[in-house]
């Protein structure tokens, strides 16, 4: 066994601190033993609360964009490409910000800090300047752009759902109305623990930018994500071709607390 890996159990040794994160802990001041602080692997981190994470990074939620972009463009004269939906209110936010603390993120979403991060582990963190032979050191605070495809994947196949285009231009047919076909169809959506389905559903009827938004609107990628198709009232026996390979359940940690106890 490499010493590398025994430096997480002599920092618990050395310290006396408990494999399982107190909230009541007191934000360690020392570099190092933040770095090796038990809130950053599992088990700990699978049940951290953002204030936890905040405690130390409470930086992410006070910094502000840029007055002005760096061709000189001024923030207040342009919209960023998440202000051009309706769903959208106020001034430019940083990316934390639009996922915790805006007024359209604590009304449908349920986002916490683990919701995207999953530790960080200085053993496997990337060199620098980097050494191509090690393939297999990733950048520390990554994120897996799966997670990043469950709100920001491209709109799906058209032809799949039976449109005669992208929704960008055949919204319009059907009243730019999400629900007017998915009232019946695929109606045991958004039961993951980082959504409100309740308030997904409900401004989904007010605004189909509610829907849209995130089902191609907000896109980050040029392909969609998978996902699961959990079962519904009135679903046919016959899976499609396209959805043979797809999940019948949201992984694991993404689970409602309903579900993880069936």
């Amino acid at each position: 066994m490499k010493t590398t890996y025994l430096l997480p159990a002599l920092f618990l040794f050395l310290t006396g601190t408990s494999s399982v994160y107190a909230a009541e802990k007191q934000a360690p001041t020392d570099y190092y033993k933040a770095m090796w602080d038990p809130i950053h692997f599992s088990p700990a981190i699978d049940s951290a609360t953002n204030e936890q994470c905040l405690r130390c990074h409470q930086e992410i939620m006070e910094r502000t964009v840029l007055p002005s972009a760096p061709a000189g463009v001024p923030v207040e004269s342009t919209l960023a490409w998440y202000q051009t939906l309706g769903t959208y209110e106020g001034p430019q936010k940083t990316f934390h910000q639009r996922h915790l603390s805006t007024p359209y993120a604590k009304k449908v979403m349920d986002m916490k800090c683990t919701t995207c991060h999953q530790g960080s582990d200085p053993r496997e963190e990337a060199p620098n300047p980097p050494d191509l032979q090690k393939t297999s050191f990733t950048l520390r605070k990554s994120v897996n752009p799966n997670i990043c495809l469950m709100c920001h994947g491209s709109f799906p196949d058209y032809k799949r759902m039976g449109l005669p285009s992208h929704w960008n231009e055949s919204g319009e047919m059907f009243q730019n109305n999400c629900l007017l076909c998915h009232a019946g169809i695929r109606t045991t959506r958004h039961q993951v623990n980082y959504l409100k389905p309740e308030a997904i559903e409900a401004a989904g009827k007010e605004d189909s930018d509610s829907c849209f938004g995130c089902h191609g609107g907000r896109q980050w990628y040029r392909i969609s994500y998978p996902y699961p198709r959990h079962a519904w009232k009135g679903m046919a026996e016959e899976i499609p071709e396209w959805a043979k390979q797809r999940p019948t359940e949201s992984e694991p940690r993404f689970r409602k607390q309903q579900q993880a106890q069936k």
